[in-house]
């Protein structure tokens, strides 16, 4: 998958990425918004593995977000199954050097397009900490809808958080 942005692009991952992905991901400011998955450090273990999977998955729902062709942050999907098959979860980061130009809103755009096309969806969400007003500002730039507060939902570095329920809705 390759979709051209104006200061962008969402392509798929390739084992050259893995250099460029930890450096980016090897961030406090970027893991501390992330799922406990996203580890911090971030190693080129961590980079070589999850490029690896990603690769692998079918469908594909993972994808770098490049800059001059250069992976530098990255998004990706979660598809649901039985009666949650028409929806779908985004989640995305970005290296902080690329952070305030509008890469990640046009990503998040561009891939919710995608998902929707290509898997029959009717919603695509996404659950960022309440706290985390860039990642809101990021959805609502994409044209998602902030659909409630999800309280004391989420626990992140022993802390009990708010999560913001955003959609995009066809």
């Amino acid at each position: 998958m390759n979709i051209e942005l104006n200061n962008c692009s969402v392509r798929s991952y390739r084992i050259t990425d893995v250099e460029s992905i930890t450096l980016n991901a090897n961030n406090r400011n970027i893991s501390k918004n992330m799922r406990d998955g996203f580890p911090y450090p971030y190693t080129l273990e961590n980079g070589k593995w999850f490029v690896e999977h990603s690769m692998s998955l079918n469908p594909e729902t993972n994808f770098a977000i490049c800059v001059d062709d250069v992976a530098v942050g990255g998004i990706g999907f979660v598809l649901h199954s039985d009666i949650e098959r028409v929806s779908a979860e985004i989640g995305y980061w970005l290296g902080e050097p690329y952070w305030g130009r509008g890469i990640v809103s046009q990503a998040v755009k561009a891939v919710t397009e995608y998902a929707i096309k290509t898997h029959g969806l009717t919603r695509v969400f996404a659950v960022p900490f309440a706290y985390n007003r860039g990642s809101a500002r990021v959805l609502e730039k994409a044209g998602f809808v902030l659909e409630g507060t999800m309280r004391r939902s989420a626990i992140k570095d022993g802390q009990v958080l708010d999560q913001l329920l955003y959609a995009y809705v066809v």
